[in-house]
């Protein structure tokens, strides 16, 4: 094999130095080494079964795949000025080690067919990776509500709307709250794996091929639940990528909001929690700084995450049938954001695990009489008021008592309507354990939420064990 591109045979000159400068793909895409061969000794078992290469032909390719894996595995590759993309770098070799036999392997078999496998295989691994991270995190999260309490006597603190105190909640209730938004990340990472096990091998550059290939004998060996239904499809078809990477992206902003929450709850102000040395950093300046920098860079990736699968639909959107080399600007931002969002998922997930949590301060903020404010608009409702009445009615106490600075519940005892029972109802600790609704903040669907984010994980643990144990 020659030190020329792959297509050199239909061209008279070399190509501009210029032009293999801006289309190599090599740079970023020869993480897909792995997987191109675990294609490529696919596609060679299918070339032996349909007798197009002999049985001692494909046995010299495989070994000869299998000696390029090797040196991949110990460095001790060396790529020349000809390759591409990882794809043609591990051809090139092929033919050098076995000869004319290795320039077989390519038999019935484009780049545009060939890439498209590895990127699903990847994809495959990599997004089961990611789901168990996410699901990591999600049993931080869990264990970190076990430990704060459902029942009574747990932990509570303010919970919020517009960032404004609302109503008292359980800590527990809070953190199954971020369990919950994560557990759908997970289970639409496992839907998107489902929906990319398709084998695009044997479709060609775009129409298959006139050889006698057998496209679900390839599917099988790889491991796909299935072959392509349409070789123009097979080809062209990224949608995989763009739902990896809006997947990703969703992670991110779950993650954003986790971190923002984390960023006011370890300030001063808020004095919520206290994070480990090991999961902060300080200032080059003030000595008395404690940063809580995994938080901000969660929220602060989100945006390139995000950004990554905009930059991709944008690259899609306007490309007619069948491949066209604008794919080629799939994988940089799919590789960065399964990266980036691992990177992630870790640092947050040992961030929490290991921080501190300040319970007086929290209990302290949701025991401000104002939170109870509903509770007495609906006392008023039991009483027979209409919501509406019993809302002007306490929204008029509240005002009253920061108007004069006098005690709300000094104000609830000697009203009319209300009294010295409703004023009850403002005593530390009352108004979290008055939510009783399924699903609610309270102790009572509190242990019940328990049990089921509990039985949520096992089946999600379950779904992930199997992905990973798949090829």
């Amino acid at each position: 094999m020659t030190d020329q591109p792959l297509w050199h045979g239909r061209f008279e000159s070399s190509p501009a130095e210029a032009l293999l400068k801006f289309t190599e793909s090599l740079s970023f895409d020869k993480q897909l080494w792995r997987d191109d061969i675990v294609g490529s000794i696919a596609h060679v078992r299918g070339l032996v079964q349909a007798k197009i290469v002999s049985i001692a032909e494909g046995e010299k390719i495989i070994s000869a795949l299998n000696a390029v894996a090797t040196e991949m595995s110990n460095g001790k590759f060396e790529f020349v000025a000809s390759d591409e993309d990882i794809h043609t770098a591990i051809e090139r070799r092929v033919t050098q080690i076995a000869g004319d036999t290795g320039a077989k392997l390519h038999t019935g078999r484009s780049r545009n067919d060939q890439v498209a496998t590895a990127l699903r295989l990847w994809c495959k691994r990599e997004l089961a990776q990611v789901a168990k991270l996410t699901l990591d995190l999600c049993d931080v999260l869990a264990t970190r509500a076990n430990e704060a309490g459902w029942g009574t006597g747990a932990v509570y603190l303010p919970g919020y709307t517009h960032l404004q105190r609302a109503q008292p909640v359980l800590l527990a209730h809070h953190f199954a709250a971020h369990a919950w938004a994560m557990l759908r990340d997970v289970d639409r990472l496992t839907q998107t794996i489902e929906r990319l096990d398709v084998s695009p091998l044997g479709a060609g550059a775009l129409a298959g091929s006139s050889l006698p290939l057998d496209a679900d004998f390839v599917a099988n060996e790889l491991g796909f639940a299935r072959r392509f239904n349409n070789s123009l499809d097979a080809v062209s078809d990224r949608d995989f990528v763009a739902e990896a990477l809006f997947d990703i992206a969703l992670i991110g902003v779950h993650l954003s909001r986790l971190g923002e929450e984390w960023v006011l709850w370890t300030t001063q102000e808020f004095g919520f929690a206290v994070l480990d040395d090991s999961y902060s950093t300080g200032s080059s300046m003030l000595p008395q700084k404690k940063n809580a920098d995994i938080a901000e860079l969660a929220r602060g990736k989100s945006g390139r995450l995000i950004g990554n699968l905009t930059g991709l639909l944008a690259t899609l959107k306007a490309l007619p049938l069948a491949y066209n080399r604008d794919l080629q600007e799939d994988k940089e931002p799919l590789f960065d954001s399964v990266n980036q969002v691992g990177l992630a998922l870790q640092a947050l997930a040992g961030m929490i695990k290991t921080a501190k949590l300040n319970s007086d301060a929290m209990k302290s903020g949701a025991d401000a009489q104002s939170l109870g404010a509903t509770d007495l608009a609906e006392w008023l409702v039991a009483q027979g008021m209409p919501f509406r009445q019993a809302h002007a009615h306490v929204g008029a106490l509240v005002s009253k008592s920061i108007r004069e600075s006098v005690s709300l519940a000094q104000l609830v005892e000697a009203d009319g309507k209300l009294g010295k029972q409703a004023a009850e109802l403002l005593q530390p600790g009352v108004g979290v354990s008055r939510r009783t609704t399924k699903g609610g903040s309270g102790p009572v669907p509190g242990l019940v939420q328990s049990a089921e984010l509990g039985a949520a994980l096992t089946v999600m643990h379950t779904r992930i064990a199997a992905l990973n144990n798949v090829r």
